[in-house]
């Protein structure tokens, strides 16, 4: 019996021994290395200077936003007088020669019509209702001839111009008020339609 007892004594014993391994506590695995930081050394780095930008520099301005006026050349023409691109030169009474005034507005609109050459216009000479009605069709005529001129010598093609005179028959102010007459002698611009 004894060897039976010693039997199962190296038994026990060999089953505990086997079965501590399994047992025991399993140890976490070591993350896989990172690879080494590589770090320039080429110089030390420099502090930071501000550089003021030279005198002369400009900005870059955005480009403006081109508002396209309407198809339709009635209300293409109320577009441009209401946002400024067309303006009509005013003239002194009995005259037809241009002041600094009418060629600050002819310059205005010139600058616009070499932007937009699609447009032809009609350049209409008006006068106030004082003189005789040959007169006032000569005098409407000298004045769309001198604004149609200058119109030209700032970059506008002739050929994109009619001329009309119209005297004292279309006032733009009824009246025989001093105010009523300025309004009415005029060289009025007017868009025709596009080429």
């Amino acid at each position: 019996m004894r060897t039976l007892t010693k039997g199962i004594t190296v038994f026990a014993l060999s089953v505990a021994v086997l079965a501590t391994p399994a047992c025991r506590r399993k140890k976490p695995l070591d993350p896989a290395p990172l690879p080494p930081v590589v770090t320039e050394t080429a110089e030390p780095a420099q502090p930071s200077t501000r550089v003021d930008p030279p005198t002369e520099f400009q900005p870059e301005k955005p480009e403006p936003v081109v508002e396209e006026l309407s198809a339709d050349i009635a209300e293409a023409n109320r577009q441009a007088r209401e946002r400024g691109y067309i303006r009509d030169a005013f003239f002194g009474y009995d005259e037809a020669a241009l002041d600094d005034e009418a060629q600050a507005a002819l310059t205005t609109s010139a600058k616009w019509l070499r932007e937009h050459p699609e447009y032809r216009i009609r350049i209409e000479g008006h006068c106030d209702e004082r003189g005789t009605e040959q007169y006032n069709l000569a005098l409407g005529d000298r004045r769309a001839g001198a604004a149609s001129a200058y119109l030209e010598t700032l970059g506008i093609d002739r050929g994109r111009i009619e001329l009309v005179s119209y005297g004292e028959q279309r006032p733009f102010e009824e009246g025989s008020s001093e105010d009523a007459f300025a309004q009415n002698r005029r060289a009025h611009i007017v868009l025709t339609g596009r080429r």
